[in-house]
């Protein structure tokens, strides 16, 4: 597919999908909500990938919502309710969990680790896009705001669920509330990401973590729970006891299951196949 706001490469396993607007700090408009999605399921159907990273060209990685849309929206009059509700692509998986069939909830139904490679400004729309990936990994020059208190807008898109899960209410109440710049050490601190690397070293150490997963990990393994993961999040603990005992015996009679234990007596590589 030719892809007109994106870059798309496979390698060792790892797609890499890169949103390609530098000269905008690679503004979200609806030409790249197509193409990421259209990236998301080459990748999901292409058996050889086993991990996504998606990361932003030139010095950003997402300034948010493109400015001339909102402009255009700001000037459309008063009335919110008078404007068109956005059109909602079909869902991704279409037997996801509805949770997982909005506009921008779609990244847990992808069957791949999704990681978040950080490398500059992420802001707004950017940041909520970077919040469903799986993992976030940032540059020592990247920085964070939530924007949307600074333009009068609203926690948009599940940013209002999934920010608490990760950093804490009152972090989430803080970044929401004030939309200030929280440079890479205050995130990693926080949680708003799991990792900060030196900017020189950035995507080489990415993509070592990448490999690493795509080549020491069962594919099933990591399909599976990332599923239950997601899951779990709307679930008691006993129910996700009880998803995960069910889940037990597919596990133990998978190829990956005999794989793994073969691998570990014999003492060499894995050769995981993701069955």
């Amino acid at each position: 597919m030719n892809y007109e706001d994106v870059l798309y490469r496979v390698e060792d396993g790892i797609a890499v999908i890169t949103l390609n607007r530098p000269d905008r700090l690679n503004a979200w408009r609806a030409e790249m909500d197509r193409d990421v999605r259209a990236a998301m399921k080459a990748a999901s159907s292409d058996e050889a990938v086993r991990v996504i990273v998606l990361t932003g060209a030139g010095r950003g990685f997402c300034a948010g919502a493109d400015m001339n849309n909102l402009q255009s929206l700001a000037g459309s009059g008063s009335d919110g309710a008078a404007r068109p509700r956005p059109t909602v692509p079909e869902p991704f998986d279409a037997s996801a969990s509805e949770d997982f069939k909005r506009q921008y909830s779609w990244f847990p139904s992808v069957p791949r680790p999704i990681i978040a490679a950080i490398n500059g400004p992420c802001a707004g729309l950017g940041l909520i896009m970077s919040l469903y990936a799986d993992m976030r990994f940032a540059s020592d020059k990247a920085v964070f705001t939530t924007a949307f208190a600074r333009r009068g807008l609203i926690a948009e898109h599940g940013v209002s669920w999934l920010l608490p899960r990760l950093v804490g209410m009152a972090h989430a109440c803080d970044l929401l509330y004030s939309a200030r710049t929280v440079r890479a050490p205050e995130a990693l601190a926080m949680g708003l990401v799991s990792r900060v690397i030196p900017e020189d070293q950035f995507m080489t150490e990415v993509m070592a973590y990448a490999r690493m997963l795509a080549t020491e990990a069962s594919p099933r393994s990591m399909r599976e729970m990332k599923r239950e993961m997601w899951h779990a999040q709307f679930q008691t603990l006993a129910q996700a006891i009880d998803e995960a005992n069910g889940d037990m015996a597919g596990s133990f009679a998978s190829a990956d299951f005999k794989e793994g234990v073969a691998h570990f007596v014999e003492k060499r590589k894995p050769q995981f196949t993701g069955r």
